[in-house]
């Protein structure tokens, strides 16, 4: 008798909200249905042990995908938080961080949606557009799960339609490349292609209509973690 090969474990990070460890459940649904197990991942509350409870979570877990949510706060990185953003809560982004850098250094299979490709390009050296409302004039067409095209740079991602909400957006990759763009030039993926499987894009593939660019990327992350 054949037994069947476990399924990977997908952990999945999530928001802090009076005293709540939240995410939206499109995110475990879609890694569901890709064929993977969500393992939803609360940040420590004592920010000192943010490092330990990375390490731990991911000698257990095949892969990962950092969620959207809030804004970054910039000092870490060397640069000044724009105060109209709204911060992170304080306990997620060091958590968060680190899930990123060590997921990195250790090839484990990640995705890494809206805030959590940010998260991505920071930790790669990279840095942010803190407010597209300055910089963008096409702003508008990036929030409120507004749909817009992509045009991809390479082969990694087919061009079509996605579902974006937010207000920030990464200006420099960092050690990363960049894999599509917005028409307006908004940079909506980075990568290395190099890796097994390592993708942050601006959109919100678990609420994009478009197969390869919404539930099939969880399938490629899913795949890559078996």
């Amino acid at each position: 008798m054949t037994t069947a090969a476990p399924l990977p474990l997908i952990g999945i990070s999530s928001d802090v909200h009076d005293g709540r460890a939240r995410v939206k459940r499109t995110y475990a649904e879609s890694i569901r249905r890709a064929g993977g197990v969500p393992v939803i991942l609360s940040p420590p509350e004592d920010v000192r042990h943010a490092d330990e409870a990375a390490t731990r979570a991911l000698e257990h877990l095949d892969g990962l995908v950092l969620t959207g949510g809030d804004d970054p706060e910039m000092e870490p990185f060397g640069a000044a938080t724009d105060p109209r953003t709204t911060r992170m809560h304080p306990s997620r982004q060091p958590f968060e961080v680190a899930l990123a850098t060590i997921a990195l250094e250790r090839d484990t299979p990640l995705l890494c949606v809206c805030l959590g490709m940010q998260i991505m390009a920071l930790v790669t050296g990279g840095g942010l557009d803190q407010w597209m409302p300055d910089s963008v004039t096409t702003h508008e067409e990036h929030w409120g799960d507004r749909v817009h095209p992509i045009v991809p740079e390479g082969d990694g991602l087919p061009a079509g339609e996605v579902t974006s909400h937010h207000r920030q957006a990464v200006s420099d990759p960092g050690a990363l490349r960049v894999m599509a763009r917005a028409h307006d030039g908004v940079i909506e993926a980075i990568g290395d292609p190099g890796r097994r499987f390592v993708l942050g894009v601006q959109w919100h593939p678990e609420r994009t209509a478009s197969h390869d660019l919404g539930d099939g990327l969880y399938e490629r992350l899913v795949g890559a973690s078996r």
